[in-house]
């Protein structure tokens, strides 16, 4: 696969879009927030959408779009090629003046990563990669590192609320998990996994960065992850990066009991096998399970029904709090009454 020109244009809109945010930060911010605190857009979210957006279809007329900041289209579902775009990956770092947000252009195909573009505009750090074809940093090749004390990037809002109790070895917080992604394909780190879920805009670029540097990235429970799904959220954790550091890491995430959150819970799913057999039972074919586990067991329990009312609220009260900040990111505000903990022994 030649993807020479689809190289040059993301290059080329990824350039152009942080151009257009080091000028919205120049001039000041208005910050609005999605579904609380941690979930900020700005106008420049939406300005560099629109670019990259505009840009990739005058280009590639031909393939399937699908951005964080734009209405979704059910037509990408019947193309082979859909670029995936995330216009600011660390909006919450972009609005507080850290410099660690990123712009993201990936391209899958067949559901597949084999593109990925991220930017820095703030470092003025560019990584390009295509699967088969390696890895570049500001035009200069890259790669994995030969390290053999793992540096695990991890999200920094995860470390400050829970990862900070943990004595896994070689952790660095950080914003945006497509600047993760980048840094580790170009050797900068090794590793990294979340435990609250992501979406396919959020990882594209990165993912196929490090495919591109000989390694991968899946779900937490092992499966792979496809893009360009009719829902494009990836329902649980992730952990990618090096295969050996991949290998280490879950080895230590599960002497830890480290948890992850998975929504949408179905019976063909891994993670069912964590719910109390009652329940099993109970739940059977119900669409809106989520739940956060760890070691086997569950920690916390919502079940939603339809306009999001909560039908069950269970679990220990922080796996609880967890959990439904994970839920109402993924479909909005809850109606509901007063969490309580307790329920799932």
């Amino acid at each position: 696969m030649t993807l020479n020109e689809e190289r040059q244009v993301a290059t080329r809109l990824a350039l152009e879009a942080g151009e257009l945010l080091r000028t919205h930060l120049a001039r000041g911010l208005i910050v609005e927030h999605k579904t609380g605190a941690d979930d900020p857009v700005t106008a420049a979210d939406r300005e560099a959408s629109d670019l990259i957006l505009a840009g990739l279809r005058a280009a590639f007329p031909g393939d399937g779009l699908l951005s964080e900041e734009a209405a979704d289209s059910p037509s990408r579902l019947g193309v082979e090629r859909v670029w995936i775009v995330d216009p600011i990956d660390g909006t919450k770092e972009f609005t507080s003046g850290s410099p660690d947000y990123a712009v993201s252009i990936g391209l899958a195909v067949e559901g597949e990563p084999v593109l990925g573009v991220v930017y820095v505009p703030a470092t003025d750090e560019l990584f390009v990669g295509v699967v088969g074809e390696g890895v570049t940093k500001n035009g200069a090749p890259a790669g994995f590192s030969d390290r053999t004390e793992y540096v695990v990037s991890v999200s920094d809002t995860e470390f400050k609320r829970e990862l900070h109790r943990h004595e896994l070895p070689g952790m660095a917080p950080s914003g945006s998990i497509a600047l993760k992604l980048a840094r580790i394909a170009a050797g900068e780190a090794d590793v990294t996994f979340t435990m609250s879920p992501r979406s396919e805009w959020d990882i594209a670029a990165g993912h196929a960065l490090v495919r591109a540097a000989g390694g991968d990235l899946r779900r937490r429970d092992g499966r792979p992850i496809r893009y360009n799904v009719a829902r494009p959220h990836i329902e649980q954790g992730i952990i990618g990066g090096r295969l050996e550091a991949m290998e280490w890491l879950e080895g230590e995430l599960s002497v830890r009991n480290l948890p992850t959150a998975h929504l949408g819970l179905k019976a063909t799913d891994p993670a069912w096998t964590v719910l109390p057999p009652e329940d099993q039972t109970a739940l059977d074919g119900h669409p809106g399970i989520f739940v956060r586990h760890a070691g086997g067991r569950a920690l916390a329990l919502l079940v939603v029904g339809p306009g999001g009312s909560v039908e069950r609220a269970e679990g220990d009260a922080f796996h609880l709090e967890r959990l439904t900040r994970d839920v109402t990111r993924a479909l909005g505000p809850l109606d509901r009454q007063p969490l309580r903990a307790g329920g799932l022994d």
